[in-house]
């Protein structure tokens, strides 16, 4: 499956984006979609991933601040984040998870004033 994600950019500390990952089949055939990232300098970490029934789960670090959704009709997983803080920079990745994983391009959020 092939993953085109979106909606990173710069943005001030406190303030909202909201990413996409639109995928190129149905994804009521992927049984999990998510998010992870990296920052300069660390390893790839898990953000949050929702699963075919819609039960999402996310790292402690984004708990009340990020929520993932998902809209099957227009094939796209989105993640919600707000209250954002200069540590969220990072590429965040969107993933899907069948027999196999797919990873999207990444897109680039900087949080920085």
């Amino acid at each position: 499956v092939q993953l085109q994600a979106s909606g990173g950019g710069l943005v001030q500390p406190g303030r909202s984006l909201r990413l996409s990952c639109a995928a190129s089949i149905s994804i009521f055939s992927i049984n999990a979609m998510g998010w992870y990232r990296q920052a300069p300098g660390k390893q790839r970490e898990l953000v949050a991933t929702i699963t075919s029934g819609g039960k999402p789960n996310y790292a402690d670090s984004v708990k009340g601040r990020f929520t993932i959704s998902r809209d099957n009709a227009k094939n796209t997983v989105y993640l919600q984040m707000v209250s954002l803080k200069p540590e969220d920079t990072a590429v965040y990745y969107c993933y899907a998870s069948r027999w196999d994983i797919s990873w999207g391009q990444g897109t680039l959020v900087t949080v920085s004033s």
